[in-house]
């Protein structure tokens, strides 16, 4: 029988094994772009569908959800009955802890900002979630409105973002002011091992990222991973960035599988985000090279889990969600600054990493920061190019905290300069100037040649 073309779906790992688990679409590959039903396949298992080359590794072009999900128990056996409620966390996260987000709260809680997450859905009636995420769309169902999580993936990504407080539970997201954005390119089922659902083709893939730009994103999540380079995706990717748009990607979690180079992280203008654990090194699983921008919390975090409550939940994907909220803050808090900008400022306040710098150690420019991010005066903040215009809606209490933070910033800036503000700015540009030529940051400017 001839081997049938791989295309997207689905991989997911278990925490104690962390043995593939696929999903291979069965379809011919006829180039539609339409989805396709996978078949749940046990790790290194044969079938005529997984020849022996590939039964131990994943397929390049397969679309991953790059989440490690610690408590498979909680998964559903279909999307019909929802996925069952998880308990409610009663400790502060360690994340959290390290982050402390109601001291950034009192600066920037990313009103006014929408973040587009492009992943499984997001679950709008999850109580800590209702009145914070936006009709969407779903490219998994046409006609739906990116509601629906049968996988709770997304629901978790964008809890880290905005989650609110409720009683019951300390966790709360990062930025719970930011507006959600759901866009639903997938689904997954993880029951006892095995894991079957559907995703969308690479090239609806990029056009939700077209979607999610044309419909007022600021901020898109990726917390998927391609494993191999598509001109649309790449196209799409561009198309984000050229419209003003700070674009987070997962890094990946296959660095013990051969650490392939992740896509959309790989491309240009794209903040490529790893993981690190709780004793702030880089988790084993997450992947090392040049499109590691920056790490974040990506081990043992809490994150809502399906219906209500909060779940363990490990991988690059749920490191991604906190350079997503900490861009929103930025956002909120600088909006005279252009996504390249934002993404530069990010990078430039990193702190240094457990396990050292650079793209050998997987760590970037060190670990997320957002305070810093948000309140850095010797930050990257060149003044916004003419032509690229700001794309929030003006709000006359954030117009008024603007004010009250420039003039806070220019009586630190008089401070700092006499305290040895240029060498800050010397150590800065040392960190930003390289890796930004490297990674092509660069003002917005329109897509002349992109199609919407």
């Amino acid at each position: 029988m001839a081997r049938r073309r791989v295309r997207l779906a689905l991989l997911t790992v278990t925490t104690a094994t962390y043995a593939l688990v696929g999903g291979l679409s069965v379809g011919a590959g006829d180039g539609s772009g339409e989805t396709r039903n996978a078949t749940a396949i046990e790790p290194g298992k044969w079938t005529p569908d997984r020849p022996p080359e590939i039964a131990d590794r994943k397929p390049e072009s397969t679309l991953i959800i790059a989440g490690r999900t610690a408590d498979n128990r909680l998964a559903a056996p279909t999307c019909g009955t929802g996925p069952g409620p998880a308990p409610a966390g009663t400790q502060t996260p360690w994340a959290q802890q390290r982050y402390l987000p109601d001291r950034l709260a009192a600066l920037a809680t990313g009103a006014g900002v929408t973040v587009a997450v492009i992943d499984s859905g997001v679950d709008q009636k999850h109580p800590q979630l209702r009145g914070r995420v936006a009709a969407g769309n779903d490219f998994l169902d046409p006609g739906g409105d990116g509601t629906r999580d049968c996988a709770g993936h997304g629901t978790g990504v964008a809890s880290i973002i905005a989650a609110g407080s409720t009683t019951g539970t300390t966790f709360h997201g990062l930025a719970p002011g930011a507006r959600i954005l759901p866009v639903r390119v997938s689904e997954q089922q993880v029951v006892d091992g095995k894991e079957s659902g559907r995703t969308v083709s690479a090239p609806v893939f990029a056009r939700s990222i077209r979607w999610a730009v044309d419909h007022g994103a600021d901020v898109i999540n990726l917390s998927v991973v391609l494993y191999q380079d598509d001109p649309a995706v790449r196209a799409a990717v561009g198309y984000a960035v050229g419209r003003d748009v700070v674009v987070v990607a997962a890094a990946g979690n296959y660095h013990e599988q051969g650490n392939p180079t992740p896509y959309p992280a790989a491309y240009d203008g794209v903040l490529g985000v790893g993981a690190i654990g709780r004793d702030g090194k880089r988790a084993p699983f997450s992947q090392v090279g040049p499109y590691v921008d920056v790490v974040a919390p990506g081990s043992g975090i809490l994150a809502a889990g399906p219906g209500r409550g909060q779940q363990s939940q490990e991988g690059t994907s749920y490191a991604a969600p906190f350079v997503s909220a900490t861009a929103a803050l930025v956002r909120q808090y600088r909006p005279e600054l252009t996504a390249a900008q934002v993404a530069e400022r990010i990078v430039a306040t990193a702190d240094p990493a457990a396990g050292g710098g650079g793209t050998t150690g997987g760590y970037g420019a060190g670990v997320l920061n957002p305070y810093r991010a948000v309140t850095e005066t010797g930050a990257p903040a060149r003044a916004r190019p003419a032509d690229v215009p700001v794309r929030r809606t003006a709000d006359p209490a954030l117009a008024a905290l603007a004010d009250r933070r420039s003039h806070t910033d220019r009586t630190a800036v008089t401070v700092a300069a006499g305290a040895g503000g240029l060498a800050v700015l010397a150590a800065l540009a040392a960190v930003v100037l390289p890796r930004g030529a490297r990674r092509r940051w660069r003002p917005a400017v329109p897509d002349r040649d992109a199609t919407g």
